[in-house]
């Protein structure tokens, strides 16, 4: 083993965890490496293109995963420096106080997390000014307490989406500025060109105004001379020394099909909630012959993924709009009137096409073309509680290839969170149905592999869960897992938010406690 592949910390994987892991690193002085396993995404034109992206699924894994016995290719995770960020939505949402204590759901328990949301508060903040979250509190009534005012205000609403505001203000509901991570030009007091928004959610980005781990994370990080990247560069397994309790060797397979070894005081796996199971699962030795930090039997299980589903409607009006992400819903989040039990969060999605919409919609609407309704159509994301289920679960087959287990719970309210926006349309200005679609994100499991959370929970009872509440295998002690693994229970925001948080929260106690 060669001197120069041994370093003082080895990140995996360059998204959400990985890259903010490093920025937050990189001052110590260290010796970090980060492995990546694809390449940087190209700029391209096909970045703006729905047909590329939606239909071609130009940026998607190129690999085959198993739903039980059932092959399929998932649309998530995307293997590029910056992870998935680099075509996520950028909303990035604090879960509420209550999430993370106890919950009944009309589907059954919540979980309470073994950390508070005032554990993580200042974290949050943190993030949302590294990662230039443009919002507005006050509004949401479902919002939890902050120790700051956003860093940036809020984007502004195009003329059809304020009158879908103004709507719904006279329905008596709260709507409020959707929480975005973008930088548009003048949020450093600079004079420039700004950016105008169009195809940005769930597409690249290639005037880089998205706040993705790349531009966010790893970028700045590689400006330390200390901080190198590696990419094509999949971590096969993790080796441990003679007593099992500390990783020893980091082996890597390069596209070529060759194996590099590499070493470290400190290993920090930031893989994406399914690949890092997966990772563990791969490692299984004689000292862990269940899977690597696996004595509890929980990696892979409690897999959640939110109750997501996309929907359209159709505007009376025609919506002009180019970027509609900017207003949100969290009216219904703890229940309503009719239903105690929570239901869940509403935002609005980027602009569909009439590419997109001919490729989901089975056949235009009362004798529209697909170009007219993508001119009025309304495009809305409402996700509710995945609750945790053992029996949902990430394994890895003899090949070491990914098998999934998944039955979707908690649907009722899911369903009346449904129900509740279609009650609405005739009050907004929109024919009374909905058309659901997929492009996003996808609507059913196993095809929705995004906002992946759950598989290395976290909690104080080593039977009980994989990691304590900073994020260290019970079993293992020079490692950290920072990425959607922790999550005890999934809320019904998007996670990113919470990585980013939670990946600070650690890299202050390494920078405290291990340096």
């Amino acid at each position: 083993m060669s001197h120069n592949n041994h370093y003082d910390v080895i990140i995996i994987g360059s998204g959400a965890g990985g890259g903010t892991m490093a920025r937050a690193l990189a001052p110590t002085g260290k010796r970090i490496l980060i492995l990546e396993r694809g390449g940087y995404l190209p700029r391209e034109r096909e970045n703006w293109s729905s047909q590329a992206v939606a239909v071609d699924k130009r940026y998607g894994p190129k690999e085959t995963w198993y739903f039980d016995e059932r092959p399929f290719r998932p649309s998530h995770p995307h293997y590029f420096v910056g992870g998935s960020t680099k075509l996520y939505g950028a909303a990035l949402i604090r879960l509420r106080e209550r999430d993370f204590e106890e919950v009944e759901h009309g589907g059954g328990i919540s979980p309470a997390w073994p950390i508070s949301y005032a554990d993580l508060e200042p974290y949050y903040t943190m993030a949302e000014k590294w990662y230039y979250v443009h919002g507005q509190a006050g509004i949401d009534p479902t919002e939890p307490t902050r120790s700051a005012p956003f860093p940036y205000p809020p984007l502004e609403h195009e003329p059809r989406i304020q009158q879908l505001n103004d709507d719904l203000q006279r329905l008596g509901y709260k709507p409020f500025p959707l929480p975005m991570g973008v930088k548009l030009g003048y949020e450093d007091g600079q004079e420039g060109p700004l950016t105008v928004l169009s195809n940005f959610d769930g597409f690249p980005d290639p005037t880089e105004s998205k706040a993705d781990a790349h531009v966010i994370g790893i970028k700045p990080a590689l400006q330390y001379e200390n901080v190198s990247l590696k990419t094509h560069s999949y971590v096969e397994r993790l080796d441990t020394n003679g007593n099992g309790r500390k990783v020893s060797s980091v082996v890597v397979k390069q596209d070529d099909g060759t194996r590099v070894n590499y070493t470290a005081d400190w290993v920090i796996v930031a893989a994406g909630a399914i690949n890092s199971a997966a990772l563990f699962l791969r490692s299984k030795s004689e000292t862990h012959p269940n899977g690597l930090a696996n004595s509890s039997d929980l990696v892979g299980r409690n897999y959640m993924s939110n109750n997501n589903a996309t929907f359209i409607a159709i505007s009376k009006e025609p919506n002009d709009s180019i970027f509609e992400k900017t207003l949100a819903v969290a009216d219904f989040y703890w229940g309503s009137e009719e239903w105690p039990y929570p239901m869940g969060f509403i935002q609005m999605l980027g602009k569909t096409d009439e590419v997109a919409l001919s490729y989901e919609a089975p056949e235009p609407l009362g004798g529209m073309t697909y170009t007219e309704m993508a001119a009025h159509a309304l495009d809305f994301w409402l996700q509710s509680e995945d609750l945790p289920d053992l029996n949902n679960r990430v394994r890895v087959n003899d090949k070491n290839e990914i098998v999934f287990h998944y039955e979707r719970n908690n649907v009722e309210a899911h369903q009346r969170l449904t129900d509740k926006l279609k009650s609405l349309l005739s009050y907004i200005g929109c024919h009374d149905h909905l058309i659901p679609v997929d492009y996003y994100l996808g609507t059913q499991f196993p095809y929705n592999t995004a906002h992946q959370m759950g598989t290395m929970k976290m909690g104080a009872d080593p039977r009980r869960s994989v990691l304590d509440t900073y994020c260290r295998p019970h079993d293992l002690d020079n490692v950290f897992v920072t990425d959607g693994c922790f999550f005890v229970t999934s809320g019904a925001v998007n996670p990113t938010l919470t990585i980013l948080a939670q990946t600070l929260r650690v890299a202050d106690f390494i920078k405290s406690n291990v340096f």
